[in-house]
């Protein structure tokens, strides 16, 4: 299982990697991307909409199941990953790369306190 040091986790299975003071990136990572199989569609968030931690940011659909992805942050959605329309399965081919899913800009920077490291994550999943 891929879990990137210096990215923070939620135990929905979100990352969050920090880009500069305010702004972070979230995506799925490897263990939800893979317990959720071949990716076929991703509902993305509306660039401007603000979003409160544990919200639904985004959905995915998958041949197994449809499932949610909620906003490990709070803050508004500033930037999409608008090449998910075309190719959902960048989800599941690069979770941390190309699948990101939204850049959103924090109300409050102290919420990152509150989520683990790669360590902490890997024992929630028992890696």
């Amino acid at each position: 299982m891929n879990i990137p040091e210096g990215l923070k986790y939620s135990k929905e299975h979100e990352w969050v990697k920090v880009l500069d003071g305010t702004k972070v990136m979230v995506g799925v990572t490897d263990f939800a991307q893979d317990e959720l199989g071949d990716i076929v569609f991703v509902n993305l968030p509306t660039p401007g909409q603000t979003v409160n931690t544990g919200d639904t940011l985004a959905s995915l659909e998958s041949v197994k199941s449809a499932s949610d992805v909620y906003s490990p942050v709070s803050g508004k959605v500033v930037e999409i990953n608008e090449k998910l329309k075309n190719t959902p399965e960048a989800i599941n081919d690069d979770p941390y790369g190309e699948g990101w899913i939204a850049v959103i800009e924090l109300q409050d920077v102290s919420v990152l306190d509150s989520l683990m490291n790669s360590e902490d994550y890997k024992k929630f999943i028992g890696e």
